[in-house]
């Protein structure tokens, strides 16, 4: 991407602006909650992404300018402990002041300061500062889109974020699961350098495949029913022993988000409904199974007889294809949808794929220096990988090299999986 002022400014608005559109059918006091240690408040969110800003970019390099209120550093800090001290997380639901509307116009008045800034022309270090503050933005794109639901799902109403838009009438079937075969062989992982990439996507470094094979499509809502129906969730010898754990300790019987309640429909899983952002329907069965932790991708995997993928095996497979018409948060659709076509499908949006790689630095890994160097690196440990992207990820923020993390027992996420075996 360019860095001349004027790209870099528009790109700066267009991105700041979506959070705002994001937020804008929530109320303040919708804003506000936080319902589990996990979730944020929409209006952190939007008062964090704009602190990055204020801290990594106007502080140090936007001469004479003063910060729009100390307190917010306190209070808007996530983890970046070389900056200073920070309110802790699980706590954030109990700020009501600042309050919604502050919160806008803190957003507005560092605007201001960056379209200041912006307009004296960025190059080098601090062009790839703003950068990386707008893709750390989109990522929070996501996580507000995460968190109101689980907001909205905890509330008796179950009231709806958006209208769904149309999508047409459920088919009840989805095109048949395939094997792809991909020969292994030597190859190369992570990002060239050509572009934007998080530190974690890089070096880029040599790995060796066996042959593997990867199902031509996510894993649907009526398998996971079939798995449900066999006594998945009762089966300890199909769970990791921290998996099994899980299942009894929270009584996983299903997705989060599903419940068993809804009468039959054309087309639906009989007798289950699920949350969305369109708010609570019949689950679909030809859509892909969203919102499972590792454990339970890993134990359906067992249970059908394969594997999840590694990040290599997925990358490797997925690194020529591009997004193309992903379900993908520009679609607008929030929610997955069912496979269409021939051949490696669904490899962009719908859902994260959960694969089998744990999170670590690749061979070399360096974090940069400073602050900004415990964006990714310091959670480098009890976290496994995801790829691909999700129907809340904006389209120009994914890409095949892209690491996605999280523990394995969260599923707040939008999480699925893809089925891998060894070939021959």
């Amino acid at each position: 991407m360019s860095t001349a002022s004027g790209t870099l400014a528009e790109r700066y608005a267009a991105v700041r602006d979506l959070t705002e559109h994001l937020a804008s059918p929530l109320s303040p006091e919708d804003q506000c909650i936080q319902t589990m240690d996990d979730v944020s408040p929409t209006k952190w969110h939007r008062a964090h992404t704009t602190w990055f800003f204020e801290t990594f970019l106007l502080k140090p390099h936007h001469g004479g300018y003063r910060e729009v209120d100390p307190i917010y550093g306190y209070l808007f800090n996530s983890y970046y402990e070389a900056v200073g001290r920070r309110h802790p997380r699980p706590r954030r639901g109990i700020i009501s002041r600042p309050s919604a509307a502050e919160v806008a116009d803190y957003r507005a008045q560092v605007d201001a300061a960056m379209a200041d800034l912006l307009s004296d022309g960025l190059a080098g270090p601090v062009a790839d500062l703003v950068e990386l503050g707008l893709n750390h933005e989109q990522q929070h794109q996501e996580l507000l889109l995460m968190d109101i639901k689980h907001v909205l799902s905890c509330n008796p109403a179950q009231p709806v974020y958006r209208p769904a838009p149309e999508c047409g009438p459920a088919s009840g079937a989805s095109p048949a699961a395939a094997w792809v075969g991909f020969a292994g062989g030597r190859g190369a992982l992570g990002h060239d350098g050509e572009s934007f990439a998080f530190d974690n996507e890089t070096p880029r470094h040599e790995v060796l495949l066996g042959p593997y094979e990867l199902s031509s499509r996510l894993v649907t809502c009526g398998e996971w029913l079939e798995f449900m129906a066999d006594g998945g969730y009762r089966t300890p010898t199909l769970w990791l022993s921290d998996g099994w754990g899980a299942v009894q300790d929270s009584g996983w019987s299903a997705p989060l988000y599903w419940m068993p309640d809804v009468a039959p429909s054309a087309g639906a899983a009989d007798g289950w409904s699920v949350f969305t952002l369109a708010g609570r329907r019949p689950v679909r069965a030809d859509e892909p199974v969203c919102h499972v932790s590792y454990y339970e991708a890993d134990a359906f995997a067992r249970w059908a007889g394969a594997r999840l993928p590694t990040e290599a095996e997925w990358e490797s497979a997925t690194a020529p294809t591009p997004a193309g018409e992903a379900n993908l948060l520009d679609a607008g659709v929030l929610h997955p949808r069912p496979a269409s076509g021939d051949g490696l499908a669904q490899l962009f949006g719908d859902v994260w794929e959960w694969t089998a790689s744990s999170y670590s630095a690749y061979p070399g890994f360096v974090p940069a220096a400073g602050a900004v160097g415990e964006y990714n690196g310091k959670f480098m440990i009890n976290q496994m990988v995801l790829r691909g992207g999700c129907c809340a990820t904006p389209a120009d923020h994914v890409r095949p090299t892209y690491r996605n993390f999280f523990a394995p027992g969260t599923r707040w996420h939008f999480s699925g999986l893809r089925l891998a075996r060894d070939a021959g």
